[in-house]
């Protein structure tokens, strides 16, 4: 019974790890499939990734998102600001100033939500719990970073948004994989024996051709068999003492 449990609670584990990257990546497929690539940062680890949903609300678009791929935490519902948590990235949507209908989804990667953004921003959405693990409990988030539509006076730390461009677009991390391989055959000088017939350890010796020359008289006599000398063992005379006990 015992060995039951604990199997069923290995099993819980592993789901529990995997469907949070199962989600991240899901969500990130929807954004990218209905959403189109406005404004691109970053490299490496730290990647950020703008896309516009035009003429759509904030709470709207985290409404969408949210019902496609459950966050980990989500922030409470406004019409400027509000934040997916994931299990790889945070997603911040945000309303665009200059076209206040439209909707700006940047998509962060947490190292660089952590390496540019400004914790006490943050204060006002995410939970003390989350952004204590987040910024490692103040070693990080001291930037002033606040989003790319305040881009312009809250400039990121590392790099500056710009226009995607074509390796930029294929460089957005694929949430699916397509492997390809080959086949190679076989050389036509290829082992291709089975068990028992004639394989590595049942192969026969190789032939091989050759000739035996006879040596001539002169090694005849010298590799003739000589009998060994016969002579008489040696033997020795002691003398010695036999003792009783007493």
């Amino acid at each position: 019974m015992r060995i039951h449990r604990s199997y069923l609670i290995k099993i819980l584990l592993v789901i529990s790890l995997i469907f949070p990257l199962l989600a991240a990546c899901g969500i990130t497929d929807t954004i990218q499939e209905k959403y189109p690539l406005e404004s691109v940062n970053g490299s490496g680890s730290q990647t950020s990734y703008v896309y516009r949903a035009a003429g759509v609300s904030v709470p709207d678009v985290a409404k969408a998102l949210v019902e496609e791929s459950k966050p980990q935490q989500q922030s409470p519902e406004k019409t400027d600001h509000m934040f997916l948590v994931y299990s790889d990235k945070i997603i911040h949507l945000q309303q665009d100033t200059k076209k206040p209908e439209d909707t700006l989804i940047e998509v962060d990667s947490k190292e660089y939500v952590r390496n540019n953004y400004s914790s006490s921003f943050l204060q006002g959405y995410l939970v003390a719990s989350l952004l204590g693990d987040l910024f490692d409990n103040g070693r990080y988030g001291q930037g002033s970073y606040r989003g790319y539509d305040d881009r312009d006076k809250y400039k990121p730390k590392s790099g500056n948004y710009h226009a995607p461009t074509t390796q930029e677009k294929k460089a957005i991390p694929p949430m699916t994989v397509n492997r390809t391989g080959s086949i190679f055959k076989r050389s036509k000088n290829a082992d291709t024996s089975r068990v028992g017939e004639g394989g590595l350890f049942n192969k026969a010796p190789p032939k091989s051709s050759g000739s035996i020359t006879r040596g001539s008289d002169n090694d005849k006599k010298s590799s003739s068999f000589m009998p060994p000398k016969k002579s008489k063992p040696k033997t020795r005379v002691g003398f010695g003492r036999v003792k009783r006990r007493r």
